[in-house]
């Protein structure tokens, strides 16, 4: 049984820093394209970041040069640093996967698979 199950979430100052987790059981993910997307209230599911299986990745332009993705093969874990978060970082961000190597440009359509969810919230 493919699962994800997020980790890491919380309140934080605008500028700070959170690290998010995203632990795999179920299947190996070090051939997978597995993405962190976010929704915030009222806000339709936007994809944020993602690793391919062959390891490169991709951003939105809204986290470029703030957040990073990085995937830990040994631990069966990708991880999600954000960096300079600001109030328009509040949402509930989700890890998902594609069950493919391939990150087809975050399209959330192409995502099958995602985890409960862990809750974002940047405010001073």
């Amino acid at each position: 049984q493919l699962q994800l199950v997020e980790s890491g979430g919380g309140l934080v100052q605008p500028g700070g820093s959170l690290r998010l987790s995203c632990a795999a059981s179920g299947f190996t993910l070090d051939s997978y394209a597995i993405g962190w997307f976010r929704q915030a209230p009222g806000k339709e599911r936007e994809g944020v970041s993602c690793i391919k299986g062959s390891g490169s990745t991709v951003y939105a332009d809204s986290v470029k040069g703030r957040f990073t993705i990085s995937r830990d093969n040994a631990k069966n874990m990708v991880y999600l640093q954000m960096n300079s978060l600001e109030p328009e970082d509040t949402a509930v961000y989700y890890c998902a996967t594609t069950r493919s190597s391939y990150c087809y440009s975050l399209l959330v359509k192409w995502f099958v698979s995602w985890g409960q969810g862990s809750q974002v919230t940047v405010s001073s």
